[in-house]
């Protein structure tokens, strides 16, 4: 099958790989001039199977209420003439149950644990290095209050078979060593140990080279505009260079779905979720993080790659602009300087910010749309590439016809009709 994707992300690539891997002739498309230029590019460099949570739960709403008159809030919400974004929120607030919460995290675990499989099996195949490391996840608490409150969580480990640690401070600096010179300010900590960590952009611009190598073809530098449909049936892809066409059609294009998807009578409840993070180069290696350290207070994540730390946190519900205010760059600097005050610096950081594509329930858009010959890869929120590789396998089976390794029911958006 001769098969179109659209969007050169990490879920756009890993897609690629996958149906390239089945035997397919697959083109990939996208506005950039390379591979992973928005959301994938400086994102904070966690694959993290053991965070596949939603971030509609029960509690949420009250705890929204608190940090929106914060200084340093994890969110913040800057309210547009835009319904969309009244209307995203009130389904996000409707799945804010135990119920809802059960279901949605047992849909997102079901992808990431395929997804840890399936990246460590791509690492073997193709022998890709990216700044990669495997030493797990440890989050940090500055309160009793906030290592009582993490029962539940581990509850949810628990059911779903997945690795962890409650360390003490002691526990918590074998680890982390770097975090022996701030010991006075967190009380513990929660590690997940099957956790993982690398550079996105490195990663993603690696495997697109393996799949140009596999016969796919890339086509930067353009447009799309839209796409055209008859008889159930799209058939073919707008773009300012011409009409492209093909067998098959898959969106991956993030944030930017649902303006395309609308076009041709599909609702995709996504909404971009602005984040921002700071690449700091090392100065003290023995003063740095040695994976990723998340502090739960401020929904920060810190984390090491070769020579440079990636500190990125935030969740901003803004629309769409791509400013970088320098109150939110403060946040972020002021989480990691506290953390690892002698581990880089930060005045020599680089800002960045990019729109994460969230849905109202956590769980990705994965498979088939009301088209024959449409499917969708997107809407994966924060976690886009800790589910990449499992998204984009399991869609590649489904595409062929194939029997799933794991069950799709739930994933697609019938979910919302």
């Amino acid at each position: 099958m001769n098969i179109l994707i659209l969007g050169s992300g990490v879920v756009g690539v890993t897609s690629a790989y996958y149906l390239a891997k089945q035997g397919h002739q697959v083109t990939v498309i996208d506005r950039q001039a390379s591979p992973a230029m928005e959301t994938s590019h400086a994102n904070a460099g966690q694959v993290s199977f053991g965070y596949s949570s939603p971030w509609a739960a029960p509690g949420i709403p009250l705890k929204a209420m608190k940090w929106l008159t914060q200084t340093h809030a994890p969110l913040k919400l800057a309210l547009t003439a835009d319904p969309h974004q009244w209307t995203w929120m009130t389904k996000m607030l409707a799945n804010c149950t135990e119920a809802r919460y059960a279901v949605n995290k047992a849909r997102m675990v079901r992808v990431s644990e395929y997804s840890r499989i399936s990246i460590d099996a791509l690492r073997a195949e193709t022998g890709i290095s990216y700044e990669d490391r495997q030493q797990g996840t440890l989050q940090m608490f500055r309160s009793q209050k906030q290592v009582d409150a993490v029962g539940k969580d581990i509850e949810v480990l628990k059911q779903f078979g997945m690795k962890y640690e409650e360390l003490d401070m002691a526990g918590c600096i074998a680890a982390e060593p770097a975090l022996a010179r701030v010991k006075d300010k967190f009380v513990g900590g929660l590690r997940l140990a099957d956790d993982q960590t690398g550079d996105c952009y490195t990663f993603t611009n690696k495997l697109a080279k393996i799949c140009e190598e596999m016969g796919v073809k890339f086509l930067f530098e353009t447009e799309i505009e839209g796409l055209t449909d008859n008889a159930g049936k799209i058939t073919g892809v707008k773009t300012r260079q011409g009409t492209l066409t093909a067998d098959h059609y898959v969106v991956a294009m993030g944030s930017f779905s649902r303006q395309l998807l609308k076009q041709v009578g599909i609702d995709a409840p996504i909404y971009p979720v602005k984040g921002y993070s700071l690449t700091v180069p090392i100065t003290n290696y023995d003063a740095a993080p040695v994976s990723t350290v998340m502090d739960e207070t401020y929904k920060v994540a810190i984390t090491r790659f070769d020579d440079r730390i990636r500190v990125a946190g935030t969740a901003e519900l803004s629309g769409y602009n791509l400013d970088l205010p320098a109150k939110r760059r403060a946040t972020i600097a002021m989480v990691v300087s506290d953390v690892f005050p002698e581990g880089g610096d930060v005045a020599k950081a680089e800002f960045w910010t990019g729109l994460r594509p969230m849905t109202p329930d956590g769980t990705p858009l994965i498979g088939k749309t009301k088209f024959d010959n449409l499917s969708l890869n997107t809407g994966h929120g924060t976690l886009g590439w800790t589910m990449s590789c499992g998204s984009a396998r399991l869609l590649a089976d489904l595409i062929s016809g194939n029997k799933p390794e794991i069950d799709p029911k739930g994933l697609d958006i019938s979910r919302y009709n």
